[in-house]
């Protein structure tokens, strides 16, 4: 199985000649290696509505008749643009045939704004575990510092987590750190960062303020085998 980082929260992962696409913030993202007409993908995970996770969405999953997943509400109002969809909620777990899904908890925002200045309710914003060829990869959306991270940790031991450091909106890097021992992953690798000058953070830092000294960066388009 291949995995990578392609700037923001962009992540790829590739198992079983299926290429699974989590928030796909492509076009306005100074920081992707990624051009979104030539992004091929069958599944599309997102996190919460916030337009720069939301991103390319509706034109991936038309152009490629990739199926989205994402909570109930946003789920709905994709399926309206015409996007094949699958809603569930924090807490739900569902299989698919590429793996698992399970949503957990993020503590963020989620209203997705429309370019005739409206929000749009985006339902809850959630984190999300993929369980796939016998591993477990936690992308934890955007989200502050909550404390039954130990719990998921617990009851899913992680072989990769991806954890946004930028502060500001999420967590930043000493709060990211706190995370990453809560959770207990294998490998911890950093997302939702330098993409804007209020996220502006230095990756290696908080990399070394990991105990465990278990984390990677990852440069746009860099892959890692798991």
């Amino acid at each position: 199985m291949k995995v990578s980082y392609h700037g923001h929260s962009v992540v790829k992962v590739e198992t079983g000649g299926k290429s699974i696409l989590f928030d796909p913030f492509i076009t306005g993202n100074g920081l992707t290696d990624l051009k979104a007409d030539e992004v091929k993908v069958d599944v599309i995970i997102l996190t919460h509505a916030h337009n720069d996770h939301v991103g390319d969405t509706v034109q991936l999953a038309k152009k490629n008749d990739a199926l989205v997943i994402t909570n109930a509400d946003l789920a709905t109002y994709l399926s309206w643009q015409g996007v094949r969809t699958h809603g569930m909620n924090i807490g739900g777990a569902c299989e698919f045939d590429f793996g698992k899904v399970k949503m957990t908890q993020a503590f963020h925002g989620s209203g997705y704004a429309t370019e005739n200045q409206q929000i749009i309710y985006g339902g809850m914003p959630a984190g999300v575990l993929l369980f796939v060829e016998g591993k477990t990869i936690y992308h934890a959306g955007d989200t502050g510092l909550f404390s039954d991270m130990k719990l998921i940790g617990e009851r899913h031991p992680i072989d990769l987590a991806f954890l946004p450091i930028g502060d500001n909106f999420t967590m930043g890097p000493e709060d990211a750190a706190i995370a990453a021992e809560f959770l207990r992953a294998k490998q911890v690798v950093p997302i939702h960062f330098n993409t804007f000058p209020p996220i502006k953070q230095d990756p290696q830092a908080f990399v070394s303020m990991l105990k465990d000294q278990n984390g990677r960066v990852l440069e746009p388009g860099e892959v890692l085998e798991l």
